[in-house]
């Protein structure tokens, strides 16, 4: 069992149980899944653009990533149905809370004028995104290895139904957000 998850259920589960005044222990938000997201759209024109951000994600998430394909023709895009023009990855269980522990302690203090999360970013379904432009500020990711400086997306989904409750979990998971 990792760290975190250890400390999510002796120290922050108890916590936000008695500072979220909940009734039953089984309604303390915890965090389901982080999906994360690399869309490649160049990838139309060169097939090898797509190996290398698989690869990319593969080597930030410790697992095979999903090849996403387009749902719909654009053709001001020059895409086509079926196409493919990103990778995602689902993390659970203990890899998502590796990750975790990666995200919040390594890479998002190595963002460039990084001045903290903004805590309005829940899609009103306590999710969670927001999204990094650098992808080498992971430290997996060699920059020699690299061809192309690609973003990355991340979102956090939770167990609650309130916004305000999801905040106060990814507070104690000490994600750096903005102060108002």
């Amino acid at each position: 069992m990792s760290a975190l998850k250890k400390e999510f259920k002796s120290k922050i589960s108890p916590q936000l149980y008695k500072d979220l005044g909940l009734d039953n222990v089984m309604a303390v938000p915890k965090i389901e899944k982080i999906t994360l997201n690399m869309g490649v759209g160049e990838s139309v024109r060169d097939k090898k653009i797509l190996e290398h951000a698989k690869s990319d994600m593969q080597a930030l998430s410790a697992q095979k990533p999903f090849v996403t394909k387009a749902r719909q023709s654009i053709a001001g895009f020059k895409v086509r149905e079926g196409w493919p023009i990103g990778c995602k990855v689902t993390l659970r269980g203990e890899r998502m809370y590796d990750f975790l522990t990666r995200l919040v302690n390594v890479v998002l203090p190595r963002v460039r004028d990084f001045r903290g999360l903004n805590p309005k970013s829940f899609d009103g379904n306590c999710n969670y995104s927001f999204g990094i432009k650098e992808e080498i500020v992971v430290p997996e990711i060699s920059f020699d290895k690299i061809d192309v400086i690609r973003g990355l997306d991340v979102v956090i989904s939770t167990s609650t139904s309130d916004d305000s409750h999801a905040l106060a979990l990814l507070k104690q998971f000490s994600f750096p957000f903005k102060e108002k």
